[in-house]
């Protein structure tokens, strides 16, 4: 898969595409981990993401935030990586014209910036958050959340404790026409060591069957 190289507020943005043969495919975004904490668009996890939605029929594009790899600029707290991340799903629309699904997925701090993207572009059809940081961030902007998705996080996951996921699954859920798919993996740290396929294995599931096949195929 060659580099993409894409301009952002704060310079180039490094990513890397796939283009779908299927005509009119959905799209989606897939957002890494916290760059301070050497998260990149070649993390483990969110790769594992990425190749479920590809193989599952999707135009994908993965990418560094400001600060990571080849994408210059500096880590902005948030901001600044929700901004790239803006700006790479108005390049991934003009590059597929005409009306498509389009979802955004990410893992840890991706999922944070992900869900904060979901309140700011109503033409965001579905999310999958696997490890949303709910122990550190404040998920209540969700209020309420615009769309239904999925929610994954590793049963022993010290980094975002199932406690916290499991509140934020419970007021998702509470709110009027939501429904999150929320899956827990057994025996799960938060790298998902040995569990990478269980990973691309229920995201998959959830996006050709049930609620995500309606959000595929409309």
């Amino acid at each position: 898969m060659p580099e993409l190289v894409l301009t952002g507020h704060a310079g180039r943005i490094e990513a890397r595409y796939h283009h779908s043969r299927i005509p009119q495919a959905p799209l989606v975004m897939v957002l890494h981990p916290h760059p301070l904490q050497g998260g990149t668009m070649n993390n483990r996890v969110t790769v594992s993401i990425y190749n479920a939605f590809v193989e599952s029929g999707f135009s994908a594009i993965r990418f560094n935030f400001r600060g990571v790899g080849r994408s210059e600029g500096i880590f902005d707290k948030g901001e600044g990586e929700l901004t790239d991340t803006a700006g790479v799903l108005d390049w991934i629309q003009n590059m597929n014209q005409g009306k498509r699904k389009l979802w955004v997925a990410g893992f840890s701090f991706g999922a944070l910036v992900g869900m904060q993207l979901l309140m700011r572009r109503p033409e965001l059809s579905g999310f999958v958050a696997v490890c949303p940081p709910a122990n550190i961030y404040d998920f209540s902007f969700l209020a309420p959340c615009p769309v239904s998705g999925m929610i994954i996080n590793g049963e022993n996951d010290p980094f975002c404790p199932l406690a916290n996921v499991n509140k934020l699954v419970e007021k998702l859920n509470s709110q009027r026409g939501i429904s999150i798919d929320y899956r827990t993996i057994p025996n799960c740290d938060h790298a998902f060591t040995n569990h990478l396929e269980d990973i691309k294995n229920c995201v998959m599931e959830y996006v050709l069957q049930g609620s995500g096949k309606m959000a595929v195929n409309a």
